[in-house]
């Protein structure tokens, strides 16, 4: 039966020509299909995060009065932190990619310095005037006020981003 190594070698280039056309026409639907979908991604099934988790980063905002406030607030605010590391792995754990990116957003970095810029400038103000805050009240106030302003800046944060992609 001799079959010739001129006609293998034959056999085995058409081979190799048919799988490649097969491929490039394959990768050229799989990017056309690439194309589509990151173009016409379903952002439906995105929930926001809840103002309860807000409370979390309000607490963390106001975390420099507490300690002034009451001497063994640290340990607390430990176990808020571990509570909050807690709930975001398991209960919130569908929206891991959402607090991501709201976390890389520019537009939340803007907020965290204008929060620490608020706390410090408050702080320099208030000892300029000659009314430093050094009692438990003073920084109780301090405190409710930074923790206010975190969870509300940080909610309307998330409520303009979901306005921008026209999901509210």
């Amino acid at each position: 039966m001799g079959i010739s190594i001129r006609n293998r070698k034959a056999e085995t280039e058409a081979e190799t020509e048919a799988e490649t056309k097969t491929e490039t026409k394959t990768e050229t639907k799989t990017e056309t299909k690439t194309k589509t979908k990151t173009t016409e991604v379903d952002l439906s099934g995105i929930k926001p995060l809840p103002l309860w988790f807000f409370g979390f980063e309000g607490v963390m905002g106001a975390a420099y009065d507490l300690t002034k406030a009451w001497d063994d607030a640290w340990m607390v605010l430990i176990g808020i932190a571990l509570v909050n590391i807690a709930v975001g792995a398991t209960v919130l754990r569908r929206r891991v990619k959402l607090m991501r990116a709201m976390l890389k957003n520019s537009h939340t970095r803007k907020i965290a310095i204008g929060l620490l810029a608020l706390r410090v400038g408050l702080h320099l103000v208030l000892a300029a005037l000659g009314a430093p805050v050094t009692s438990v009240a003073g920084h109780l106030a301090v405190a409710v006020l930074m923790g206010t302003a975190t969870v509300t800046l940080m909610w309307f944060n998330q409520r303009m981003t979901f306005r921008a992609l026209r999901l509210a």
